[in-house]
C-alpha cells in the first residue's frame, strides 16, 4: 500500500473511532434519558386520560337524560367501558408515594359507574327525581376524580423532581465533556491533518506552478520534487510529459513549414503548367486577329457576333496575365461578364445571370482568375445538364472586415460524396469544358495561401436545392474601403 493512502487511511480511522466514541456515549444516554422520561410522560397522560373519560361520561349520561336516545345510550356503555378499563390498569403506575391515593382513586371511578348505571336505569323507569339524585351524585364524584388527579398528579411532580434536577445536571456535565472532547480531538486532527496536507500541498504547489509556466510557454525548467510517494512519480510524469509536448511542438511547426512549402511548390508547378500553355499561342497574333474579326463583324452588321468576338479577346486577355499578381474585384467581375456573355451565346436563353453588388467592396485585392472557375463548374455541372437551363446569382456584400462574395445557382445540388471530391479531386478530373483549366481545389489553395486562413471557401449544397459557393475575403491593409 503506497504512502499516500496509509497516511489517509490512517487519519481516516483515527477521525472515526473519536466520533463513533462520541457519538455511542451520546446514544446510551440519550437513550436512557428519553425512555424514562417517556415513562413519566405516559403516567401523567394515562391519569389525564382517565379524568377525561369520567367527565365525558357524565356529559353523555346528562344528553341521555335529556333526549333518551338510544345512540347516547350506546355512546355512554363505550365509554363506560373504556373507564373500567382505565381502572383496570391502574395498578401499572402504583409507587410507594401514591399506593394510597390509587386504592381511593380507583374506589371513587367505580362509585361513579355505579352512579350513572343507577341514572341510565331510572331514566329508562321513567324517574326522573331518583335519576337526577344519582346523576348529581355522578358528577359530584367525577369532580373528586378530577381533584384527585390533580393531586396525583403533584404527587408525580414531587416524586421524579429529583430526576429532572439530576437530569439536567447530566445534560450539563455531559455538554462539559462533549466541548472538551471535541476541543482535544479537533486539535489533534488539526496537527496531524496540517502535517499531513503540508506534505502534500507544497509539491503539489510545485507542480502547479510548473504548470503554469508550461501554459506560459516555457518548457525548459525541470520539475524536482523529492518524495517517497506518488507526487514523486507525479513529478516525473509530468517532466516526460514536458519533454513530449517540447517534442510535438517542434514536429508540428516543422510538419506545418514542409506542408506550406509542399502548397507553395504545387501551386508553382500548375502556374508553370498554365504558363506553357500561353506559350504556346503567340497572345499578340491572337488578340490582333480576334480583334480584326470583330471590327469585320460590326462592319457587316453582325453587331451580337462583334459583341461575342470582343467578349472572348477580353476573357483570353485576361486569362494570360501572370497569376501570380493580384487583381481587384472589380476586375474579376467584369472577366466574369465576358464570360458569361460567351456562354449566353452559347446556350441563349438556358442561361441567366443577375447580380446584386456592394459597389465599395469592388477595390478588395484577390488572386487572378477566383471566381471564374466556380462558375465554370456551376454551368458545367449545375446548368448544362439540365433541358430549362438555370441561373447564376452573384451576391457582393461586406460584414464586418470581410467581403462575402456568393455563387449560388438553382440546379440540382450534389451529395457530400461529389462537395468532398470537388474539394479533394478537381484537379485530377477532365478538363473538358473549362476556359482555365484551374480546378476547384486549386483556387481553394490559392486563396488559403494569399489570404494566410484556411476558412475561405465553404460550398453547401443538397440534392433537388442548388449550390452556394461563399468565398469570405479578409480585407487586407490597402484595400479602399469606399
Amino acid at each position: 500500500m503506497n504512502t499516500i493512502r496509509k497516511k489517509i487511511i490512517w487519519l481516516s480511522l483515527c477521525s472515526w473511532v473519536i466520533m463513533a466514541g462520541i457519538w455511542l456515549a451520546l446514544s446510551i444516554y440519550n437513550q436512557q434519558t428519553v425512555e424514562t422520561y417517556n415513562t413519566i410522560l405516559q403516567r401523567y397522560l394515562f391519569m389525564n386520560e382517565i379524568s377525561q373519560l369520567s367527565s365525558n361520561s357524565v356529559s353523555l349520561v346528562n344528553r341521555f337524560m335529556d333526549e333518551h336516545q338510544t345512540r347516547q345510550k350506546d355512546e355512554y356503555k363505550s365509554m363506560k367501558k373504556l373507564l373500567e378499563l382505565a381502572e383496570s390498569q391502574l395498578q401499572s403506575i402504583k409507587n410507594s408515594n401514591n399506593e394510597v391515593s390509587l386504592v381511593n382513586y380507583g374506589n371513587m371511578i367505580d362509585s361513579q359507574i355505579e352512579a350513572m348505571d343507577l341514572t341510565v336505569t331510572q331514566v329508562e323507569m321513567d324517574n326522573r327525581e331518583r335519576a337526577q339524585e344519582h346523576f348529581d351524585e355522578a358528577t359530584n364524584i367525577s369532580k373528586f376524580i378530577s381533584e384527585a388527579t390533580l393531586s396525583l398528579l403533584s404527587t408525580e411532580l414531587k416524586t421524579y423532581n429529583q430526576f429532572y434536577q439530576s437530569m439536567i445536571q447530566r445534560s450539563r456535565d455531559l455538554q462539559k465533556m462533549g466541548f472538551w472532547t471535541l476541543a482535544m480531538a479537533s486539535c489533534i486532527l488539526l496537527l496531524f491533518s496540517y502535517r499531513f496536507a503540508s506534505g502534500i500541498t507544497r509539491p503539489i504547489l510545485k507542480l502547479s506552478l510548473a504548470a503554469k509556466k508550461i501554459a506560459l510557454g516555457n518548457y525548459d525548467d525541470q520539475i524536482e520534487i523529492e518524495t517517497n510517494d506518488e507526487i514523486s512519480f507525479l513529478s516525473r510524469t509530468f517532466n516526460q510529459m514536458r519533454l513530449n509536448i517540447q517534442r510535438s511542438i517542434t514536429e508540428i511547426q516543422h510538419n506545418a513549414q514542409l506542408e506550406t512549402e509542399l502548397q507553395e511548390h504545387k501551386l508553382r508547378l500548375k502556374e508553370n503548367e498554365l504558363k506553357s500553355l500561353q506559350s504556346q499561342i503567340n497572345p499578340h497574333f491572337l488578340f490582333n486577329t480576334l480583334n480584326i474579326l470583330a471590327k469585320k463583324a460590326y462592319l457587316e452588321g453582325a453587331e451580337e457576333t462583334s459583341d461575342l468576338i470582343s467578349s472572348v479577346s477580353g476573357l483570353l486577355r485576361y486569362n494570360l496575365k501572370q497569376l501570380d499578381r493580384p487583381v481587384t474585384l472589380r476586375d474579376e467581375l467584369a472577366v466574369l461578364d465576358e464570360y458569361l456573355t460567351i456562354q449566353k451565346a452559347r446556350f441563349m436563353e438556358r442561361v441567366q445571370y443577375r447580380k446584386e453588388i456592394d459597389t465599395t467592396c469592388l477595390d478588395v485585392k484577390l488572386p487572378n482568375l477566383t471566381l471564374q472557375p466556380f462558375v465554370e463548374n456551376a454551368i458545367i455541372h449545375a446548368i448544362e445538364p439540365l433541358i430549362q437551363g438555370g441561373c447564376i446569382f452573384i451576391r457582393v456584400s461586406k460584414q464586418a472586415c470581410k467581403v462575402i462574395v456568393e455563387i449560388v445557382d438553382d440546379g440540382d445540388g450534389m451529395e457530400d460524396e461529389r462537395l468532398k471530391s470537388i474539394y479533394d479531386h478537381a484537379d485530377n478530373e477532365g478538363k473538358q469544358g473549362h476556359s482555365t483549366g484551374i480546378g476547384i481545389s486549386n483556387v481553394v489553395h490559392r486563396l488559403q495561401l494569399f489570404y494566410g486562413v484556411q476558412d475561405v471557401v465553404s460550398i453547401n449544397s443538397s440534392p433537388g436545392q442548388g449550390t452556394c459557393v461563399r468565398l469570405s475575403l479578409p480585407i487586407k491593409e490597402g484595400d479602399s474601403d469606399d
